[in-house]
């Protein structure tokens, strides 16, 4: 009976965890303190602090700083914005703050982070200080984007599609380590209920870009699509992927090609001159690879544009 309680409890304290995390994806640029936070988890400011630092290993003000962070240097890489704007617009006191609290987690400042990371190659074009490989050679690196636009050209139906609306059960996962299990327990939750069908598409959600993001720390969501009003209960919860514009790129690919793929469409993305809109990207299966004669993976990379 205790082991049930307990189960429980750590199920009710992750719900209200994934409603934090989704409630600061979306309020980066408002008032994140402690006590609104803990609202949003129906918590006391005392009780919550504990089990938040107890679930991500990181306390609430280093949490939000990292992603506000994280949300800047993807905005310098991907939209037209001053390091000015961006300090103004996720809550930083002045320019030089901003500056001090950037250069902590990526070893130089925002307008040379921007340099070094022109949006162009920011897929592959990594700092030294983030994972301390070395840029290659200019006649090395041209080659490299050379054979990702080949890899592209010969792996990839890219179209320009306009989506529906996808309403999602989902389990967050952070690192990409544990993605297996998050969609283990969310396929577990949702099978006994009837909920998967031969519409049915196991889809992630990228929230944090390992571009900026430790591996470890990249928060991903494990979802499946429904086709009808559902509730939820415990780690599971629902979400939503709204109408949009996508540039959408269809693969046939091993697991070990993922990252090359996402690599090159987003290079396609930028040679053909769109720009990624401000919404998350995310991948939507159609087969169980382990069904696949090459164990081969039938997926569509999906880049929200403006």
């Amino acid at each position: 009976m205790k082991k049930v309680k307990a189960e429980n409890n750590r199920r009710d304290y992750q719900n209200r965890i994934n409603r934090v995390f989704k409630y600061i994806d979306e309020n980066l640029d408002s008032d994140l303190s402690l006590n609104v936070v803990s609202e949003i988890a129906f918590f006391s400011p005392f009780h919550f602090h504990r089990i938040f630092k107890f679930i991500t290993k990181e306390t609430l003000n280093g949490y939000i700083t990292r992603k506000r962070v994280e949300k800047s240097a993807a905005d310098l890489i991907h939209q037209d914005i001053t390091v000015t704007e961006i300090s103004f617009k996720l809550g930083f006191k002045d320019n030089s703050s901003f500056t001090r609290t950037f250069k902590k987690y990526y070893g130089v400042s925002p307008t040379e982070f921007k340099k070094q990371n022109p949006s162009k190659f920011s897929k592959i074009r990594q700092l030294e200080s983030k994972n301390g490989q070395e840029y290659p050679d200019n006649e090395k690196y041209i080659c490299i984007i050379n054979n990702l636009k080949n890899w592209i050209k010969m792996n990839a139906k890219i179209e320009i599609k306009e989506l529906s609306k996808m309403e999602l059960a989902y389990v967050s996962s952070i690192g990409s380590h544990n993605l297996a299990d998050a969609f283990q327990k969310l396929i577990q939750w949702v099978t006994p209920k009837g909920l998967v069908n031969d519409q049915s598409k196991m889809v992630t959600i990228y929230n944090d870009s390992f571009k900026v993001t430790e591996a470890n720390k990249v928060s991903m969501s494990a979802c499946i699509t429904l086709n009808q009003p559902i509730e939820t209960d415990g780690e599971i919860g629902i979400t939503a992927i709204d109408k949009g514009k996508f540039i959408v790129g269809n693969f046939e690919i091993g697991l070990n090609e993922f990252e090359k793929s996402w690599t090159g469409l987003f290079i396609w993305m930028n040679e053909n001159g769109y720009k990624k809109a401000d919404r998350k990207p995310f991948e939507i299966y159609h087969n169980n690879f382990n069904e696949h004669p090459e164990r081969k993976a039938i997926v569509d990379f999906c880049i929200p544009i403006d």
